[in-house]
């Protein structure tokens, strides 16, 4: 006797939604390590710079570029968000 065997991969509605879960399930981790970028940021040579002194970059343009990945990770939020909306709907009892 032979067993009919499930298939191995799964429906594309169920891959895709558990490829969006694990990209919401990553979204902490991406906007801690782009939150901590500027940290990173070299500046470039400014003349003003007394010698051996460390070098950081301009308050405004960090400020600016915090405020875009906190405007994106909203934007995502959001859309993971409106993606989930019929999940609980549609999920089996797996």
């Amino acid at each position: 006797m032979t067993r009919r065997r499930s298939p191995v991969f799964l429906e594309r509605q169920n891959y895709r939604r558990r490829r969006w879960m694990e990209a919401a399930r990553l979204m902490p981790l991406l906007g801690a390590v782009l939150f901590a970028l500027p940290l990173m940021w070299p500046r470039p040579d400014d003349p003003d710079v007394v010698a051996g002194a460390v070098a950081t970059v301009p308050t405004s343009s960090a400020m600016a570029y915090i405020f875009g990945v906190w405007a994106v990770l909203v934007g995502a939020a959001i859309l993971f968000g409106w993606l989930s909306r019929g999940w609980a709907d549609t999920d089996g009892a797996g």
